[in-house]
């Protein structure tokens, strides 16, 4: 991988200074974001807000962070993002519950209606990059086919960044068995694929 794209240069270059590094964060993990922030969102949640209204927040208290986050190891980033947008998630379900407001009023960017609000993590905002990106709309579609523990095998060590060790603990089972799992979930997911790609 290209040491200037690799997650920890990126890091490391937001962290002294190049605030440009964070475009390509947002780039290089808004879509398996997307994605694991679907899954996570419960569906009554989402007939009443975005995902990318979550992205948004996640992002953006990424941005503000980022300075304190320190680099373990490739997943790390992932990782940290996910248990941002896991508080996001529960944040806004909280502030749904109690005033009932419209997902707008929870988001403090600035705006016509809202002036004195902050800057947009990114300038290009999530849905922008979901209308032009089909992909997301497919891997969710593909996912929802899939058995449940398909699924979370799939979420949790592909797009959450778990390794199989940590899977096998959160699962119950041997490393053998998550693992196994994972390469059966794998093969039907790239079925799906397939069968996707024939019906274009």
């Amino acid at each position: 991988m290209d040491l200037q794209t690799s997650t920890f240069e990126l890091v490391k270059r937001f962290q002294d200074g190049d605030q440009s590094a964070f475009s390509l964060i947002f780039r290089k993990y808004q879509r398996r974001l997307a994605v694991l922030v679907y899954y996570k969102m419960s569906t009554d949640l989402r007939s009443r807000m975005e995902v990318d209204d979550i992205l948004q927040v996640v992002f953006f208290a990424a941005s503000r962070s980022l300075d304190r986050f320190t680099y373990q190891n490739p997943g790390s980033l992932m990782a940290w993002l996910s248990r941002l947008a896991d508080n996001a998630i529960v944040d806004a379900a909280r502030f749904e519950n109690r005033e009932k407001r419209r997902a707008e009023d929870l988001l403090t960017f600035h705006s016509e209606s809202n002036p004195r609000g902050a800057d947009p993590a990114h300038f290009e905002t999530p849905s922008r990059i979901f209308a032009r990106n089909e992909t997301i709309d497919t891997l969710v579609r593909n996912l929802g086919a899939l058995p449940a523990a398909y699924r979370q095998a799939i979420l949790v060590t592909k797009f959450e960044g778990l390794t199989t060790s940590e899977f096998a603990e959160r699962i119950g089972k041997s490393r053998e068995d998550a693992a196994l799992l994972l390469h059966r979930a794998l093969k039907r997911f790239r079925e799906l694929e397939q069968a996707h790609e024939t019906t274009k």
